[in-house]
Parts: structure tokens; sequence; C-alpha cells
């Protein structure tokens, strides 16, 4: 129990203690069916056969899920929602949860937080359903009349869910328990509703005379949907992995470049956003500003370090960084335009720039973005031999260069984005390893920061 603070193990033990509350009623014989707030229809029995079946699917589905996609069997939950009585329903999550896969300690609590909150989620979900009349239109699988009250109850669902794991967070971490449980509500929304989708299915064949068998068959399209949904998460997972480690390899040679790849990156996403552009070319655009110093892993060591002026040649071995980064991720594939971009960062629209003079619309849009991200970030951060520009200087300073180093649609795109939402960069490569004093800037960026 260790790392988990005494007010969260209690409130992990307050909803354990209401979910049973929860589901004893679905136990013959029990204290709670006599309570007015647990109403039980006359001569009705719990189906233990369903709750049993739904049970199983779930732990077994539980075991497969956690392990290989990361994800939980919500239709299975809200199948039994849809389908059961709610004490009945509170019932089915329990065996899966409490014996689920979990990768951190303390194991035990884990899994009793994992088994209570969506027995007390479903518990919800199912009075809610319940409430609007939903049971009987499912029973008759009359299908448009079911809408209304499983949709009522995928909100259920999510908000229970949401607020359950916010509260944790909040005692837990010290979190703001409306920012998480908004954050986290929205997140789920989408994913719980396609969920929804497919336990309204399978309640309705279930009661129809197709039977549970063909009611699970539903289950089996979900499942190929979490398979591919979690090789895209393995795919992105490589991407990222890929890219730290070229980051990784910069900053060790240029201190420099530490936390300011980050931030060219943060800065490229906000313009990309800003133009309107779509959620592909922005991830590009964060890829660009992210790598586009990763050419000085080809540039001396003592060229990047060195405090006094460089003579001309030794400016032109610098300038070679773009073509070195444009050559280190040629075999890259997911990078797509972002190696444009990083090939062509330092050219000017006015054609003075380099490492090919081009001018204006020559210049890709992504190395246009990315320029003007690198240069903001550049007078923005304090350095060994400049401090800090204030923001609104950085800006005034673009503007004054817009229409010959950068393109003044990027430039009015920052400035408004600025303007409205503010500049707060958020980082997390370490700008200097403790004991190591960072090394000097290289001097082109020195140029860059005096633009």
């Amino acid at each position: 129990m260790a790392g988990i603070p005494a007010r969260a193990r209690g409130y992990v033990a307050c909803v354990a203690l209401g979910s049973l509350f929860c589901a004893l009623p679905a136990l013959p014989g029990t204290l709670l069916c006599t309570l007015p707030a647990f109403p039980a229809p006359p001569g009705a029995r719990t189906p233990w056969w369903a709750v049993a079946l739904l049970a199983a699917v779930y732990a077994g589905g539980e075991q497969v899920a956690r392990r290989r996609f990361a994800a939980t069997l919500h239709p299975v939950l809200l199948a039994g929602a849809f389908l059961l009585a709610p004490a009945a329903a509170a019932l089915v999550p329990l065996p899966g949860a409490l014996f689920s896969h979990v990768e951190r300690r303390p194991f035990l609590l884990r899994r009793v937080w994992r088994a209570a909150e969506s027995s007390l989620a479903v518990w919800l979900a199912a009075r809610t359903h319940g409430a609007l009349g939903g049971r009987e239109a499912v029973a008759g699988s009359d299908l448009p009349p079911t809408l209304l009250p499983a949709g009522a109850a995928v909100l259920v669902f999510c908000a229970a869910l949401a607020l359950l794991d916010g509260g944790m967070l909040a005692l837990a971490e010290g979190l703001p328990l409306r920012a998480v449980c908004q954050g986290l509500f929205l997140r789920s929304l989408a994913p719980v509703a396609v969920h929804g989708l497919a336990a309204l299915m399978t309640a309705v064949l279930w009661s129809s005379p197709y039977g549970p068998v063909a009611a699970l068959l539903v289950l089996f399209p979900m499942a190929v949907s979490w398979w591919v949904f979690a090789q895209y998460h393995r795919e992105r997972a490589a991407h990222q992995a890929t890219i730290r480690a070229l980051v990784q390899a910069v900053d060790l040679k240029d201190g420099y470049t530490r936390g300011h790849s980050e931030r060219v990156g943060q800065a490229s996403m906000m313009i990309g956003r800003e133009l309107g552009m779509d959620e592909h070319r922005i991830e590009m655009l964060r890829f660009a500003g992210i790598l586009h110093d990763v050419g000085k892993l080809g540039v001396p060591t003592r060229l990047l370090r060195k405090d006094g002026p460089l003579t001309p040649e030794e400016r032109r071995v610098i300038e070679l960084h773009p073509e070195y980064g444009h050559e280190i991720t040629r075999g890259i594939a997911f990078l797509g335009e972002a190696r444009s971009a990083i090939l062509h960062h330092h050219e000017r629209v006015d054609g003075s720039g380099y490492p090919y003079g081009l001018a204006g619309g020559q210049i890709p849009e992504s190395a246009r973005v990315v320029a003007v991200a690198d240069a903001f970030d550049a007078m923005t951060s304090t350095r060994s031999y400049s401090r800090a520009r204030p923001v609104q200087a950085a800006l005034d300073e673009l503007r004054r260069c817009a229409g010959t180093h950068f393109d003044p649609r990027m430039v009015t795109a920052l400035a408004r984005v600025v303007g409205r939402d503010g500049w707060h960069p958020v980082v997390t490569a370490e700008e200097t390893r403790p004991g190591v004093p960072a090394p000097a800037p290289a001097p082109d960026d020195r140029s860059e920061a005096r633009r």
C-alpha cells in the first residue's frame, strides 16, 4: 500500500462499500431487498445464468483486453446494464475486475478499486436505463424506443467513471477535481458511446429469438477494432521512441537544443492550428519542430561549443546542418513533410537564407512555420549570452522581419494565437543535467536570436 495516500485508500474503501451495498439486493434473502430504495418487482428473480455468462465473458475478455489492448470491455458491462436489474448488473464486473491484470503495486488495492468503480458505474447506468423504461423496450426488441434510455445510461456510466476516477486522482495526486473530471469525461465520451451502441445491439439480439449466442457475436467486430487501435498506438509509440532517441542524441552534443526543440515543436503546432491545418499536418509540424536541429549530429562538437566568432569556413560547416538533418531522417518514412521543414527551416522569404537560397513560395510551408517558431523561441529564451526578450518584443521583431526573413502569414498566425492564448511552453526535457554546465550555444543560433 506504500505510495498511496491514506485518504485515497479510504476513498477506495468507501467506493467498495457503496458498490457492495448496490449489489447485495441481487442476492436472495438479503435485508437490502426490503428497503424502498431497492425495490424488486413481485416475483422477480436474478437470472443467474445471464449474470454468470456476462461475467464470464467479461472476465475472459478483460484478461486479453488489459494485456493486449490496454482497454476494458465496456460493451459487456453496458449490455448487463441494459438487460439486468441494477443489483444484478453490478455483479457482472466483479470477477473480471478482481482477477484482472495489474501492472503496478499495490495489486489488491488496484483490483478492488477497479471492481468497485465498475460495479457502481454499471449500477447507476442500469438504474437510469430502467427508470426510463429501457428494459421493457429491450425485452420487446423495439429498437427506436431503446435509444433514449440507452443514451442516458451511457452518459451516466461515463460521468460516473469520470467522477470516480477524478476523485481518486484529486486525492492521490492533488489534482484539481473539476478540471480532472471534465477532462476524463470529454476524452472518454466518444469511445464509451461507441461501446454503448455495441452493447445495445447485444442486448436487443439477446432478447430476440436469435438469443445470447448471436448477441455475443456483436463483440467480435469490437475486438477487431480494439486490435487495430492497439496496433495504431504501438506504431505511434515507436514513432515517439524514434524521435526521443534522436533528440536525446542532439541534446548530448549541443546543450542549447535541450528544451528548445520541444518548444519549437509546440510553437509550430500552435501556428498550424491557427492556420486551420488538419491534425495529421499539425503532428508533422510537431515532429519537424522537435527535429529541426537533428543535423547538428553531423557538425563537429568543437564548432557547436565554440565561444568566439566563427571563421567563414566554420560557418559554412555549421550551415550544412539542415542537409545533414535531411539525410539523417531520410529512412524515417512517417516523418513525411517534416523532412522538408528540417531541410529548409533556415531559408528566408527574400532568398538570402540557406542551404539553397529559396525564396517566397519556393520554401515549403512547413519550413516557413518552423522558421518562425524557431526564431520566436530563440528570442524568448534566456541564454548564457543574452537575456530572454519579452514575448511582445519578440513578436514585434518577427513582424519587423516579416516579408524579408519570415512569411508574414506565419508571423500573423503566431502573433494571433499567442495574443489570445498566451505562451506557456511545456518542456519535458531537462534544460541542464545536474552538475553539468550547459555547453555554449551554437553561433548560428545566436544570430537567430538577434533577428
